[in-house]
């Protein structure tokens, strides 16, 4: 009782002094916060001023704030222009495919992982998983240009070895791209999706389990009932960050895998924005359509955070 007692007055006497004085007895925490404070106002939140040039017909010669202001002139040219359909249904496609059909994956993988008994193996399938995440789009865009090569493309060698056409180059396919990018993207980012997962996973009570399995549940049960369950805050979380990202298809990545055939599918905002605005000098235009991506992810998020709080009780705010 008079543990409680002291600490209870030593509480009540911490509240009291002013804030600057105890922000200042964490002064080392704070230090150690400085740096990230100092990179998202750098780079995060200063570069967003630059996006008064979709409003401005820039030039070089004026400056930003000396450019003669155009109003709405850019976003109506790109609504307007021959494009914008085009552009808008192939980025929400990648997007899609990114985004959606890509999500559970990681999922799967993370509830195999740690259904494995045997470390061994669950450590080396671990880092085979985890791997090509470090790799960069032009070594992988490389590597299956050579893989998907006419004639001499390693699945076009088993295809002539089992009587087919070996001489079809997918990448110059528009009907195959999409199954390209998908499959390219699950291995690369499984693994490293589903490390979140995992950790999720690692904190469910283990209790639960025990209660399930004295309920009768096999190990299925135990992973709908009580693993689902228990990692659904954390899907949710990640489901609305991937939901902002489904008019971004990722730059690198598209510029990387377009060629002449696939073309009609591959062109999409990311690609056209740098095409336009570093290419063709437009930077206004391009600022135009980059302004559009931030806003339409910023309702998306704000509608899904709405949608998986009422269905999951979880939410970013």
């Amino acid at each position: 009782m008079m543990n409680k007692a002291v600490k209870g007055r030593r509480n009540l006497t911490i509240s009291k002094r002013p804030l600057w004085k105890r922000a200042l007895g964490c002064w080392p925490l704070y230090l150690m916060l400085l740096p990230a404070v100092v990179y998202y106002i750098v780079i995060c939140y200063v570069p967003i001023f630059g996006n008064v040039l979709a409003f401005k017909d820039y030039s070089f010669r004026k400056g930003i704030w000396g450019s003669p202001w155009v109003g709405f002139k850019y976003f109506n040219m790109f609504f307007m222009s021959y494009d914008c359909k085009r552009l808008i249904l192939n980025t929400l496609h990648i997007g899609f495919i990114k985004c959606i059909l890509e999500f559970p994956f990681a999922i799967i993988l993370a509830l195999l992982l740690n259904e494995m008994r045997a470390l061994h193996y669950k450590k080396i399938t671990q880092t085979i998983t985890y791997l090509p995440h470090f790799l960069s789009s032009v070594i992988i865009v490389t590597m299956l240009q050579r893989i998907l090569a006419p004639n001499t493309g390693v699945l076009n060698q088993i295809v002539g070895a089992l009587g087919g056409d070996s001489s079809v180059f997918y990448l110059m396919k528009a009907n195959y791209f999409h199954r390209i990018l998908f499959l390219m993207d699950i291995w690369r980012n499984i693994g490293w999706d589903s490390i979140i997962y995992l950790g999720a996973i690692a904190a469910v009570d283990t209790e639960l389990y025990e209660a399930a399995s004295i309920d009768g549940c096999n190990r299925l049960g135990q992973i709908w009932h009580v693993t689902l369950p228990g990692i659904r805050a954390t899907i949710g979380l990640l489901f609305i960050m991937g939901v902002g990202g489904l008019l971004s298809s990722g730059f690198e990545q598209m510029w990387l895998l377009r060629t002449p055939g696939n073309m009609s599918v591959a062109d999409t905002l990311d690609v056209w924005v740098v095409r336009i605005g570093l290419q063709k000098g437009q930077f206004g235009y391009a600022s135009a359509v980059g302004l559009i991506q931030g806003l339409v992810g910023l309702v998306l998020v704000v509608i899904a955070n709405t949608v998986c709080k009422k269905i999951t009780e979880v939410g970013l705010w």
